[in-house]
């Protein structure tokens, strides 16, 4: 990350969490002309600054994991200089600095993250582009999720097209090296978009694909094939939401004792019981809709509960609520 992408994104997180840069210096006992300095990209921020603007805004240790290191900072430095010259670590930092953005999307609004996503997913794009050997995959690995995260966030705030023009790309990197997991999520995502547009005929066929994709994980293949069925009952093809329902609930045993990959660490049984509930919305089960709904929403990671992306389930809540 950038000192200019991490000042934008803890200045933004500030104003969400209702902080002027005077109010959070006062709360942090920093001096506001060195908070100011920091927060306009004209200092390098530590991490000891990054941790209390991080405990500040309750990121839960996010804003802090997506501040590289010194050793770090310069390693990526170099390597988007000179891509020839990665190495393993370098990737790794790649990764780290993701799964913090990927964490601060369960704390911050989609709009807050997408210019430094934007940002570091043009970054590691380009790096991939030079980058020869045999740290390539490993590179493609972070690159193909940095663009799709990036596609998951376009999405959420309804900038449809260029949303699909990254998943898509992120679609054909997990293709290139063979990544079902990743592969899936892009496609998961795809079906997320369709179900914002209205279209459950694109709903059951984006989940449908996710779910018998190669490689998924058998929590993502739960999920998909939950969404999947939720399209095709909201087409009244109900005998065939119903069968692939059954295959979904065989799986619930399997999905919870497979450890989750870190591309997919959301995954959980409460996260799945927010899906069963889709289904069960869909087919006209409301009271099942509603349990799964509230179970669901309650055994989030209490970093998760207040994210923007649950507000979907929220809604759908007290659609069923009011249905029953």
């Amino acid at each position: 990350m950038s000192d200019q992408d991490f000042a934008f994104l803890a200045r933004r997180l500030l104003a969400e969490n209702g902080y002027s840069m005077r109010a959070a210096a006062k709360a942090m006992h920093y001096d506001v002309a060195f908070l100011s300095r920091a927060l306009n990209g004209k200092q390098r921020p530590s991490r000891k600054l990054a941790k209390a603007l991080d405990d500040l805004v309750g990121a839960q240790g996010a804003l802090l994991g997506s501040v590289p290191s010194g050793d770090e900072h310069e390693r990526v430095s170099r390597s988007a200089a000179e891509p020839s010259r990665i190495d393993q670590e370098t990737v790794r930092a790649l990764g780290r600095v993701l799964l913090a953005y990927r964490h601060l999307d369960d704390t911050a609004r989609p709009e807050t993250l997408i210019p430094a996503v934007m940002a570091q997913a043009r970054t590691t794009m380009a790096m991939l582009k030079e980058t020869r050997g045999r740290h390539w995959n490993a590179l493609a690995t972070v690159a193909s999720e940095y663009v799709q995260f990036a596609g998951w966030l376009k999405a959420q705030v309804r900038e449809d097209a260029e949303a699909i023009a990254l998943l898509d790309r992120a679609l054909e990197i997990a293709d290139d090296i063979n990544n079902g997991t990743l592969a899936a999520q892009a496609l998961n995502f795809r079906g997320y978009l369709a179900r914002q547009q209205g279209a459950p005929q694109a709903v059951a066929r984006w989940f449908s694909a996710a779910a018998f994709t190669p490689g998924a994980h058998p929590a993502q293949r739960l999920g998909d094939m939950l969404q999947a069925a939720a399209g095709m009952a909201a087409m009244n093809e109900t005998q065939d939401a119903l069968h692939l329902l059954g295959r979904a609930e065989a799986l619930v045993d399997r999905a919870a004792a497979a450890p989750l990959p870190e591309s997919a660490y959301w995954l959980t049984p409460a996260f799945n019981r927010l899906n069963m509930g889709l289904c069960a919305l869909e087919l006209g089960r409301c009271d099942e809709a509603v349990d799964h709904f509230e179970t669901g929403l309650a055994g989030l990671p209490r970093e998760q509960q207040g994210a923007v992306w649950t507000g979907e389930h929220r809604a759908a809540l007290q659609r069923a609520r009011q249905a029953r």
